[in-house]
C-alpha cells in the first residue's frame, strides 16, 4: 500500500469509526466465530514467533509476506488480524481492508487477551462445537 492509498483510506475514516472499536472484535468472539467455521484467525507473526508460541487453528502469513500470499486470505469469512502485540494486525488489517476485505477485524491486545481463551477447558468445548 503506498502513501497515497493509505491516506485516501484513513480519510474514509474518522475519529468515531476508531473510538467506537468497530475495527476490533474480541477473543471470546473469535473463537465462537471459529467454532462455527465463519471466521479466521490471520496470524501475522514472524515464523521465529510462532516456534515460541504455535496456533495450529491460526493461518500464518507473516506481516511482510501478506502482499505475495493475499490469495489464501479467505473472503467468505471473518478475517480477524493478530500478533504478539497489536502494531502489526493494525497494520494488516488496514492493508486488507485497502485491498477490497470488507470483513475484516483486529484482535486487541496480542497475547495477553488471546491466551485466556486458550485454556484447554474452553478449547475443548470449542472443538465439540467445531466437530459437530
Amino acid at each position: 500500500m503506498g502513501n497515497k492509498q493509505f491516506s485516501e483510506w484513513m480519510q474514509g475514516r474518522n475519529f468515531a469509526y476508531w473510538s467506537t472499536g468497530q475495527h476490533k472484535v474480541m477473543p471470546n468472539v473469535l473463537m465462537e466465530k471459529w467454532a462455527a467455521g465463519e471466521a479466521v484467525l490471520l496470524d501475522v507473526r514472524a515464523a521465529e514467533e510462532t516456534e515460541f508460541l504455535a496456533l495450529p487453528f491460526a493461518l500464518h502469513i507473516p506481516l511482510d509476506e501478506l502482499p505475495d500470499r493475499l490469495d489464501e486470505v479467505p473472503r467468505d469469512k471473518l478475517v480477524v488480524t493478530f500478533c504478539s502485540g497489536g502494531d502489526r494486525a493494525n497494520v494488516a488489517f488496514a492493508y486488507l481492508q485497502n485491498q477490497g476485505f470488507d470483513n475484516v477485524r483486529v484482535m486487541p491486545g496480542g497475547y495477553a487477551n488471546l491466551i485466556p481463551e486458550l485454556m484447554p477447558g474452553k478449547v475443548r468445548l470449542l472443538l465439540k462445537k467445531r466437530a459437530s
